[in-house]
Order: C-alpha cells, then sequence, then structure tokens
C-alpha cells in the first residue's frame, strides 16, 4: 500500500501494540542450533492503529524485536505524511521509547565549552509538540490488578488537551487495538487462541497477515462507523472512506487489482 504516502491519510491519534502467534511450532521447541527455527516459533504482529478512523496504518509481522519495533514507527511516521500526531500510546515494551525518540526527535549537538576533557555527544530530544503517553498493566495469575497511565514525552497538560479533542479516547488508552486484534483473530484463523489451526509456513503466515489487515481497511465495514443516509437507511463505511482515501467500500475484487504504484 505504499499509494498512501502519496496521500497519507487524515490521522491525528495512533496506538500500538503487538499481538503473538506462532509458525510451525511453539517457540519452547525451537532451538538456537537449527537453522530452519529461525522462521518458526513465535510470530509477532507490530500494528499501529488509528482509533478514531479505526484503521490500520502499518503492520509489521516477526520476531518481537528492537528492529521490528523501528521499522513499525518509521513506517507509520512516513505513512501519516511525517507530521506529528495529537498523541500517540502504546504499551510498555521498552523498545517504542527509543523508537519514537529516534524516528521524530531533533538532533541535539552541545556547544563546545573551552574547557578541557572530551565534549559531550550528540543526542536526540523530543520536539515540544510529540505527544507520547503509555499504558502499563500490572498482571496477577493472568489478570489485569492495575493499569498504570504515564506521560512520556509531552506536557500532561497538552496530552490531556489531545484526550479531549478525540472522538473516541477519553483516558490513555490501547482499547481500540486491542479490540481490532480481537477481530483480526476472528478475520484470520491462523491466529486463534488455543486451536489447532496455526501456519506452518513463515512467508505465507506473514503474507496472510497483510492481506487480512490492509484489506480490512477498504473491503471491511464497520459498524461503529456507518451513519445513516438521507433515506434514514444506514450506510456502511470503510476505515479508509473515514480516512478520506476513498469513496466507498471496495470489493476484494477490487482491492486485489488496484495498482499499488500509481505511473501518471
Amino acid at each position: 500500500m505504499t499509494s498512501w504516502w502519496a496521500f497519507p491519510p487524515s490521522t491525528r491519534e495512533v496506538q500500538c501494540d503487538e499481538k503473538w502467534a506462532f509458525v510451525a511450532k511453539k517457540q519452547k521447541h525451537c532451538r538456537d542450533e537449527e537453522p530452519a527455527d529461525a522462521q518458526r516459533g513465535d510470530n509477532w504482529d507490530h500494528v499501529a492503529y488509528d482509533p478514531e478512523q479505526r484503521l490500520v496504518l502499518s503492520v509489521v509481522p516477526g520476531k518481537r524485536t528492537v528492529e521490528n519495533t523501528a521499522l513499525l514507527v518509521e513506517d507509520f511516521k512516513a505513512r501519516t505524511g511525517d507530521r506529528l500526531l495529537d498523541l500517540i500510546t502504546t504499551d510498555d515494551y521498552a523498545p517504542y521509547r527509543p523508537a519514537i525518540l529516534n524516528a521524530y526527535g531533533a538532533t541535539v549537538v552541545p556547544p563546545r565549552t573551552g574547557r578541557a576533557g572530551r565534549p559531550r555527544e550528540a543526542y536526540q530530544a523530543p520536539p515540544p509538540d510529540l505527544h507520547y503517553a503509555t499504558v502499563h498493566k500490572t498482571r496477577r495469575k493472568g489478570r489485569v490488578v492495575k493499569i498504570d497511565l504515564r506521560v512520556v514525552f509531552g506536557d500532561p497538560a497538552a496530552v490531556q488537551a489531545a484526550l479531549e479533542r478525540s472522538t473516541v479516547s477519553h483516558t490513555i488508552n490501547t482499547a481500540f487495538l486491542e479490540r481490532h486484534n480481537a477481530t483480526d483473530r476472528h478475520r484470520n484463523a491462523r491466529k486463534t487462541r488455543k486451536s489447532y489451526r496455526f501456519s506452518k509456513d513463515w512467508d505465507t503466515h506473514n503474507a496472510a497477515t497483510y492481506f487480512t489487515m490492509y484489506s480490512y481497511n477498504f473491503c471491511w465495514p464497520v459498524r461503529t462507523l456507518r451513519v445513516r443516509g438521507d433515506d434514514s437507511r444506514w450506510q456502511p463505511r470503510s476505515p479508509a472512506m473515514m480516512a478520506g482515501l476513498t469513496d466507498h467500500v471496495w470489493s476484494l475484487t477490487e482491492w486485489l487489482t488496484f495498482p499499488t504504484v500509481q505511473i501518471e
């Protein structure tokens, strides 16, 4: 979907999360000395999601690594026109902080002091308008017993103002993406929990991930996005329609045959 870059969606808010699945066998059965196991075991969907428009902005399937987290942040930054968003929210997975800082931050070179000794190294500083918050969940016996909301970058008052402008979020959360995770598991049977269904091949698993995730944007009318028309009937709308990327719900045939690179 590289054609999005030419006309980015009207996204103001993004939530990021990782969704677990596995390929061929569970991670505990994989061995470092077996080369083929590098593409077996845990496979995570790193997802960036627009909660207002229910739009999947970016997906990076693969191992849960610092590199894939950075790829996700760089990708959704490019797809939203490299602009600062009102709010970025993630869970407390540690690699998000440096990835967001490297993507949006500015390099600061400390001035020379003229004193003896090694000068301070350059560092990345967040811009004042970068608003990033996290949701930290404490679990006990598999149940969430406490939720801590933390502002990482930006002034807390500015984050609160962004929440007040949001049409869906009234507090810092990743609930909308977590709900979409359940939708995607329903649409992609190989990711269903506690099931005999799973992928046997790494590349096939990733291809199915891209297919279900991105076709959802254009071909899946979301019930909570529908509006009543002039005839008082419900008019279906897809996430891509909400984001200003199209004016109708696409069929799978239209989506599959649409060229991803437009040549004028």
